[in-house]
């Protein structure tokens, strides 16, 4: 009963943070807000929570990085898999070496290896995290991009890094080789088994719905298992379980493209998908936040492991590590770019340079979140001989530390930064769209068309012309999209008052609609389950307006 009543509590604090980000005067981004009221619900009320690092990197992580790699834009993903991928892994084990030796340096008392263990669980962004402050801040769709793809690749690379120190903090031994096969096999292997789960579950589930029809229960059940599938069987093999549950969600964006889902079945599953993250993602932070109280209760213990008496040495420590991983991803953002742009002048293209600015939002956009605070909370408390972990409420403290400055940090500098910034604009993205609109509405119209000459064959003459009317009527809809732009004289501002102007006057007379269905309902006029499917064509149809 406890347990219910603790994710109950969750919950409603979830609900209450998304009432309050809009009440407050403050501009502030979802996250601090719900890590604030995890903070009073643990330190006002002391109805706190412990977090389980296991239970929490099961439950929570699958099922969003499942999501965050479904929803990914994946052509800017691969035009930018160069850049995303010396961010993910070549940034990571550079953050690992040059904070880690600044921290052994700084906090002589905290051995090597622990210092590249608390260096390598700040290290990788988090998606969450990112994808919160990019709600709130400008942040250009190219490098939203970019920092996307890093957040879903770097955990594992992170994550790996700080066990190989831990490990090496409970041995007391690193081997350089045995790392690195063991971090190619957890990335290869994590990759290959969420492409394969995914690939694997979807063949059957077709295979089930053409011989049994299909249950939009139980696919929509199954689609929902399919993270937690990937993770647990990557994890079994000792591969990356996160890397493994981003490439099944990457997976399943091709796999979408088969289009052998139905309309109503995808509607239901966006509705699913968009409370659960909703929710999953707001417990994570609410959860970070209950954990605080207790982190800085043990804050004088903590100073006087590092060997001073003053609680101002904390802050110290926490400005100089947040400065020094803005400072890192800087040098790496910068030394990167002028590396792609002496490659490019090599080959002989030209390529405009990048503004200052961007080049600087990247370096402060490395938010971190959730997952480092579930990484460090990892930590043994004992090591083999039965010894207290070294310092070990000190790199929790700090880790906790690093991710409110970053989040404070990002939420205050990055719409200030990127004010009236564009990155190089997606090539041709309303011409595509436009073109996309055309070549559907052409193929409708070939569809109509090919089905009514089927329809009218060996019929009378009154059928075929109820036939040809129902045609009309039907390829006016799909005509709408060919004659909005009319030539290359059009007018793209005339065009676009014209479609708004129809999606209002199309918005209304839903609305009529449903108002008139909900009053014949009130009167008994129809029966409830007659409204309720007519609503519901409404609502569908009211959907596909707004998209």
């Amino acid at each position: 009963m406890h347990t219910i009543e603790v994710v109950l509590a969750m919950l409603v604090a979830v609900v209450a943070s998304g009432y309050l980000v809009r009440v407050l005067p403050l501009s502030l981004p979802l996250p601090l807000v719900q890590i604030g009221l995890g903070a009073v619900i643990a330190g006002v009320f002391n109805r706190g929570h412990a977090l389980e690092p296991e239970m929490f990197f099961l439950l929570f992580l699958p099922p969003l990085l499942f999501l965050d790699g479904w929803r990914i834009p994946k052509q800017g993903l691969f035009r930018d898999k160069g850049v995303i991928l010396e961010l993910a892994f070549g940034l990571v084990v550079f953050t690992v070496i040059g904070a880690g030796f600044l921290i052994h340096w700084m906090i002589p008392v905290m051995p090597l290896a622990v210092a590249f263990a608390l260096a390598a669980i700040i290290s990788p962004t988090d998606p969450v995290a990112v994808s919160s402050i990019a709600s709130r801040a400008p942040i250009p769709k190219r490098l939203m991009h970019i920092l996307e793809g890093e957040s879903l690749l770097n955990d594992a690379s992170g994550l790996v890094c700080f066990r190989f120190a831990v490990a090496a903090v409970m041995t007391g031994t690193f081997s350089l080789a045995a790392a690195s096969l063991t971090f190619l096999w957890v990335a290869v292997a994590g990759l290959a088994i969420g492409v394969a789960v995914t690939l694997g579950v979807s063949t059957f589930q077709r295979w089930l719905w053409r011989r049994f029809g299909e249950e939009p229960g139980a696919a929509l059940l199954v689609n929902l298992l399919i993270p937690f599938a990937a993770y647990l069987l990557a994890e079994e093999f000792n591969a990356s379980g996160i890397l493994s549950a981003v490439a099944a969600g990457i997976t399943m964006s091709y796999v979408e493209l088969s289009g052998r889902v139905s309309g109503s079945m995808r509607v239901q599953r966006t509705a699913v998908w968009n409370m659960l993250q909703f929710s999953f993602n707001g417990i994570m932070f609410v959860l970070l936040g209950e954990q605080l109280p207790g982190i800085v209760e043990r804050a004088i213990k903590t100073v006087s492991e590092s060997g001073h008496h003053s609680a101002w040495w904390l802050l110290v420590y926490v400005v100089v590590i947040n400065l020094a991983l803005v400072l890192l991803r800087l040098a790496w953002v910068w030394l990167s770019l002028r590396w792609s742009l002496l490659r490019a002048r090599h080959r002989g293209e030209a390529r405009p340079g990048t503004s200052w600015r961007i080049v600087v939002a990247t370096s402060l956009a490395g938010v971190r979140g959730a997952i480092t605070l579930a990484g460090v909370l990892t930590l043994p408390l004992f090591l083999p001989d039965g010894s207290a972990f070294p310092a070990r409420d000190l790199v929790i403290f700090l880790a906790a530390a690093v991710i409110l400055i970053s989040l404070v940090g990002a939420s205050i500098a990055l719409p200030r930064l990127l004010k009236g910034l564009e990155l190089p604009a997606d090539s041709g993205e309303r011409k595509e769209e436009d073109l996309a609109r055309k070549l559907a509405a052409k193929a409708a119209l070939a569809g109509v068309e090919r089905t009514r000459q089927q329809l009218v064959q060996n019929q009378t003459t009154e059928n075929v012309q109820l036939y040809n009317d129902a045609a009309s009527r039907v390829s006016l809809l799909y005509q709408r999209n060919l004659e909005k732009e009319a030539g290359p004289d059009a007018d793209p501002e005339k065009v676009k008052r014209m479609e708004q102007g129809y999606r209002q006057l199309r918005t209304a007379g839903l609305t009529a609609e449903r108002e008139e269905l909900f009053r014949l309902t009130r009167r008994g006029k129809i029966s409830d389950e007659i409204s309720r499917r007519l609503i519901r064509n409404l609502d569908l149809l009211e959907t596909r307006q707004r998209d």
